[in-house]
């Protein structure tokens, strides 16, 4: 015990000037700390291989990740299915079928050209209803309601209505002059509705669509897109009021102040088309031609279609082959896939940190519908190194998912701790405890 504290003493005095020199001049130590660090091995190179080597170990090559993804969905290796035929042979001007879980293209012809789109527009009109009124507000019939052409429910001025019943009038039998009167009723005029409508089309990431009328009559500025119309189409579906009114096959109602009975019946004949139909409306004026935007749900997969432009009279009934060709051709081509890929990533150096390696970690959940020809492939974005500090949960990087070179999600890699900067306390500290530990 007195030869160590003889020792002990003995470098005493070399310790009390390196701290008396380290507020003299901090950044000298430091230097002076990093050397010491090198020069006794205590930089833990070899953990650190041993942690690379395991790592490189765990992490799956993306060549191998598809293999087992294969193997997984029964297909052998190099006997890829060929790509699927996608000549539909359709009749509609412009068509697409949507994945409504994630609002991705699966299918599209001329699915973004500016069209008309008819009475597929109270597919807006409804849920603007729905989400800024109240299923039991009085709805009074105004003169310039009451004048609106064509499909009629013949409400008249002065009559009042609820506007649960209305809405069922709207979506089931496609009547105009409701429309207007739940606009006047919500927005104060047909314009200010309409400010409405595009108010929440925009939210919706919709830039080629704008609504001029509630009812979708043929109006100059008034047109949508195919893929904007299924965006629509795809939030609508998610409100359960809006499903029950699209779904329900009739609802009778009665005008509030002299009790005439109303019976109106739906006209969406694809909902007993299709096992899993659940939507949505039809539409038709002499520009836009016949349109449906149609909605089926099946074995873990919703997908949204729309035909715009499809035939004039007598053709009535090819928007309903070309909506089945489209759902079929989902239904068929399309499985639900797991692409995202746990992987165990390599610690960042951390420059200037109090600790030399920052862990690093990616979560996620990428579930999609995915063709068997679709390929699918990660890049990670990483630095070569932090500067100190380093917040814990802060983004440091990304893994970005690519379906056929087109980039379909990007995700967050954080820093796992917190690691703060060298400072004169942790210099001191950790002269002190290497010397020690070299003598």
């Amino acid at each position: 015990m007195i030869i160590l504290k003889k020792q002990y003493l003995k470098i005493l005095p070399v310790l009390l000037t390196l701290a008396l020199f380290t507020v003299v001049n901090f950044k000298d130590v430091k230097y002076y700390y990093e050397r010491i660090l090198d020069s006794s091995g205590l930089r833990l190179q070899e953990f650190m291989e041993g942690v690379k080597k395991e790592n490189k170990l765990a992490r799956l090559s993306e060549e191998e990740y598809r293999r087992i993804i294969e193997a997984e969905e029964g297909i052998e290796e190099g006997k890829r299915e060929e790509s699927p035929d996608v000549d539909l042979r359709l009749n509609a001007l412009s068509a697409l079928l949507m994945d409504a879980s994630n609002n991705r293209v699966l299918y599209e012809e001329n699915g973004t050209k500016e069209m008309a789109m008819a009475s597929t527009t109270k597919i807006m009109t409804c849920i603007i209803a729905l989400e800024n009124g109240n299923l039991s507000d009085v709805v009074s019939v105004s003169s310039y309601a009451a004048s609106m052409p064509d499909v009629q429910l013949n409400i008249k001025k002065g009559e009042k209505y609820y506007l649960r019943d209305l809405l069922y009038s709207l979506m089931l039998e496609s009547h105009n002059d409701v429309a207007v009167a739940i606009a006047e009723h919500l927005g104060g005029s047909v314009e200010g509705f309409a400010t409405m409508m595009n108010d929440k089309v925009r939210a919706l990431g919709c830039e080629h669509t704008n609504f001029v009328t509630p009812n979708g009559l043929d109006a100059e500025g008034h047109y949508t897109t195919a893929r904007d119309l299924a965006v629509i189409a795809s939030y609508a579906i998610k409100n359960d009021d809006f499903i029950k009114i699209t779904n329900a096959s009739t609802h009778q109602f009665k005008e509030i102040t002299k009790g005439k009975t109303y019976t109106v019946s739906n006209k969406n004949r694809f909902l007993y088309m299709m096992d899993g139909a659940i939507g949505v409306k039809t539409g038709f004026t002499g520009k836009a031609g016949y349109c449906f935007v149609g909605a089926l749900r099946q074995n873990e997969k919703t997908f949204i279609s729309v035909v715009l432009g499809c035939g004039w009279p007598p053709s009535k009934n090819l928007k309903w082959s070309d909506t089945k060709k489209l759902m079929e051709y989902g239904l068929k081509n399309y499985k639900l896939r797991q692409i995202f890929e746990d992987v165990r990533l390599d610690p960042l150096f951390v420059d200037d940190g109090q600790k030399k390696y920052e862990p690093i970690e990616l979560k996620g959940d990428i579930q999609l519908l995915l063709r068997d020809d679709e390929k699918v492939h990660i890049e990670y974005e990483l630095p070569e190194y932090l500067k100190a500090p380093v917040k814990k949960d802060s983004i440091v990087g990304y893994a970005k998912y690519y379906i056929d070179d087109e980039l379909y999600e990007t995700l967050p890699i954080r820093a796992m701790e917190a690691i703060e900067k060298i400072d004169y306390k942790f210099c001191l500290k950790k002269i002190i405890e290497l010397w020690s530990f070299q003598h």
